[in-house]
């Protein structure tokens, strides 16, 4: 089974559709008990980091999911950061200051610099930086489908998955383990993201 996790951040039922449309069992749900039971584990997400950060803790989800990003990190169930879901496996984020995100991506996320239209949005490729298995059958350059303003800089570039050039060369996405985060929207992405998906469901 997997679990989409449920916190009001947004884009659960494209996501979960994607999913179904694979064959996949899915379970949309912003229970704990239900993560801690999950399969496999997708975190998406739109909006602020600090609102999804406080929506989290209100739903005592932050501890669960911090043990399942880490429990992935180190060979255990698969876990997938969506968009935002991506940026709150960092620690901290530039958007707002102060509060701490799940931690498991040592680092922070920052803010696009000015010279470039913000957000970034619409298509842009992926070059890949390493062999995970979320990249089986997608080629070096693939476009995807991104809405952001804010990426995430590990501190460990070991853990940089893929790279997308956009005024800088930013981490679109990272990877330890079964613990992957990527920047962009799989689920608007047409066949290229459908694949990653249905490799992500195939682990």
């Amino acid at each position: 089974m997997i679990v989409v996790v449920d916190y009001d951040a947004g884009n659960l039922r494209s996501v979960t559709k994607a999913l179904e449309s694979l064959g996949a069992d899915v379970r949309i749900s912003g229970s704990p008990k239900d993560v801690e039971a999950a399969d496999k584990i997708v975190l998406p997400g739109v909006g602020a980091f600090g609102k999804a950060v406080r929506s989290l803790e209100s739903k005592s989800l932050l501890a669960p999911l911090a043990d399942a990003a880490a429990q992935a990190a180190s060979g255990g169930r698969p876990f997938l950061g969506i968009c935002l879901g991506m940026q709150l496996l960092y620690e901290a984020s530039g958007e707002d200051p102060g509060i701490r995100g799940l931690g498991v991506i040592p680092g922070r996320v920052v803010r696009f610099a000015p010279g470039r239209k913000i957000p970034h949005l619409g298509w842009n490729t992926l070059s890949r930086r390493d062999a995970s298995p979320l990249w089986e059958g997608i080629p070096d350059g693939t476009f995807f489908y991104f809405a952001h303003s804010f990426y995430g800089v590990p501190e460990d570039g070991r853990l940089v998955s893929g790279e997308t050039e956009y005024g800088v060369s930013f981490a679109s996405a990272v990877r330890k383990d079964r613990l992957f985060g990527i920047q962009f929207h799989p689920e608007k992405s047409q066949a290229a993201g459908l694949r990653l998906l249905s490799n992500f469901t195939g682990l």
